[in-house]
């Protein structure tokens, strides 16, 4: 998640940064006989953030999401804290706000009936899904009362991209990749978005240049690097830890804004 440029809103919050806020993002690959493919999604107009623009399933950190009873499998949030420079409970809460985020938006789960297992249809679950989008149900609950483990062994840590700080809304947002799991389908199924679908990372781009999609600046360049990826394997064998913290600087430049890191 990352804004754009402001004007004189954007100037007054230059001299007292708003806080970033803590954001998981999820790059969903698969493969095809043309390359790796990621889902992507445009926010509707009417969002306060990012309105009309192409970006992955994500969004903010619930506090609740810190819950220290989720079963879990994979690297334990020592292992994230240290790849993402941070406190254990954030990188507890940014894994599952990850997971919980794409089941949000794209229905995808990453949770088992336990280690080495994986849901292979989430439909059954559609009641949980409307019910953590409106917050009347926390990820903790909806996996202890499905007798689900959350699946982080899943998730790899790509990137950690922050909203410049002269922006009025800002976001610390940590980037993951994850495979999509066999047997689930990626629906888009949410009010956020007003389309959802699948593209190579190469015409995700195209369709930014050529005007027919907006995309952000960490959105463009998370798609080079999987761009360069022959398949999901290479993906999730590729090793970005620990995960440097970019911050850009957006400068105007006539009628343009440059963006600089």
């Amino acid at each position: 998640m990352f804004g754009g440029a402001g004007s004189a809103d954007a100037a007054h919050s230059q001299e007292r940064p708003v806080p970033a806020r803590e954001a998981a993002t999820v790059m969903l690959l698969r493969d095809t006989p043309s390359g790796v493919e990621v889902f992507l999604q445009r926010r509707v107009a009417a969002m306060k953030f990012a309105a009309g623009m192409t970006v992955f399933p994500g969004g903010g950190v619930d506090e609740r999401d810190a819950d220290a009873s989720i079963a879990w499998a994979g690297p334990p949030a020592a292992q994230w804290a240290e790849w993402f420079g941070c406190d254990e409970r954030l990188a507890r809460a940014l894994v599952c706000a990850a997971v919980r985020e794409m089941f949000e938006e794209s229905g995808v789960l990453l949770a088992g009936q336990g280690p080495g297992t994986i849901v292979g249809d989430t439909s059954g679950y559609a009641d949980a899904r409307a019910a953590l989008v409106a917050r009347e149900l926390s990820l903790a609950a909806f996996l202890a009362d499905a007798g689900l483990t959350l699946r982080g062994d899943l998730l790899r840590p790509w990137a950690n991209w922050v909203t410049p700080e002269r922006e009025k809304r800002r976001y610390d947002t940590k980037f993951f990749v994850a495979a999509l799991p066999a047997g689930q389908r990626a629906d888009g199924d949410t009010t956020e978005a007003a389309e959802s679908g699948w593209r190579t990372p190469a015409d995700a781009m195209a369709d930014g240049e050529a005007g027919r999609s907006m995309l952000m600046p960490p959105t463009w360049a998370m798609l080079a690097d999987l761009a360069a990826c022959r398949d999901v394997a290479e993906v999730l064998a590729t090793d970005r830890t620990p995960v440097p913290k970019l911050m850009p600087t957006l400068r105007l430049d006539g009628e343009s804004v440059l963006v600089e890191l």
